[in-house]
């Protein structure tokens, strides 16, 4: 029999965990080729959101509680829900109920059909206008510095096999983007319909900077793409530079009344030091992070496991 781990990040959803945690249960009753543990991972989240872990773990010993000692953001927490699972397909979710649980058969059938990994694609998704054009800019951005396929939808809901959940927790830098992480692990991806649904209460966590966080973890963690990009623009830019520079002389020289003008040549100074500034700090993001990475900073700190042995 072939066990099937679940790995949901938690944060603001005492209300909404638990009927999740049922949705699973109850399909999983129907799926009696699968047997099932649940990791539920609480992002330090304000609310009683780790009380309502306990309960449920208390209640259930194949549901696993992982508490965070701070917050550390949902890649993390799917992290350290990775790390502690060890089912044959791993399927990660989200907690606030829009991604449909009792669906997660149409993810497996796919597994077993042969591919690595398979990623929830829906019809019309239940987010805000500024979540769905969030997920826009993701998307561009996967396409062009993670060689995402154009026709690949990636989401929240996936399912993935063993080995390339091996992969993936072999990546142990300071800032972990799994979507990447799976991208690199495996090009055997496809996708299935499952419908989204309307979120029950709350907001989406996902601020304007946590959304630009998560964008630069993306590709500066995986791709060397914006450097390349940078050298491109630069060396554009001084083209430019120096094209407009030889203008300004043969018009000089062909015409000596015309007047060298300071407002054409503060315009070019304000660009080209602005892309000046721009370039490095793009740099300055990437030695950064290098430097964290070499400070061995971790990825997640665990203050307490339930119903979870602890490692030696």
């Amino acid at each position: 029999m072939k066990k099937v781990s679940f790995v949901i990040p938690c944060y603001r959803s005492e209300h909404t965990l638990p009927h999740v945690i049922t949705e699973i249960q109850d399909k999983m009753k129907q799926l009696t080729e699968y047997e099932y543990d649940i990791f539920l991972i609480n992002d330090c989240s304000p609310d009683n959101t780790m009380g309502v872990i306990r309960k449920l773990c208390e209640a259930n010993e194949n549901i696993k509680g992982i508490n965070f000692a701070r917050n550390f953001g949902q890649h993390s927490a799917l992290m350290a829900g990775l790390r502690h699972s060890d089912g044959e397909y791993v399927v990660c979710l989200d907690d606030d109920g829009q991604t449909p649980a009792d669906e997660v058969d149409k993810l497996l059938s796919k597994l077993e059909e042969g591919y690595d990994a398979v990623y929830a694609k829906y019809d019309h998704k239940q987010h805000s206008t500024f979540r769905n054009l969030g997920s826009k800019v993701n998307e561009l951005m996967l396409r062009i510095m993670l060689d995402k396929p154009k026709e690949l939808y990636v989401s929240s809901y996936f399912a993935v096999k063993r080995f390339v959940v091996e992969d993936m927790i072999r990546y142990e830098n300071s800032y972990p983007y799994v979507i990447g992480l799976v991208l690199r692990a495996t090009k055997s991806i496809t996708n299935v319909m499952v419908q989204h649904r309307e979120r029950e209460e709350g907001a989406s966590g996902y601020t304007l900077k946590k959304l630009l966080g998560l964008w630069f973890n993306g590709f500066t963690a995986f791709s060397v793409k914006p450097l390349r990009i940078a050298t491109v623009i630069g060396g554009g830019s001084a083209c430019v530079g120096f094209l407009y520079g030889l203008y300004t002389i043969i018009k000089r020289l062909l015409n000596p009344n015309v007047p060298m003008g300071f407002s054409s040549t503060m315009a070019a100074i304000v660009f080209f030091g602005g892309m000046i500034m721009v370039m490095l700090g793009l740099i300055g993001e990437y030695i950064g992070r290098i430097y964290i990475s070499m400070n061995n900073s971790p990825q997640y700190v665990i203050r307490e496991r339930l119903n979870i042995e602890e490692p030696r």
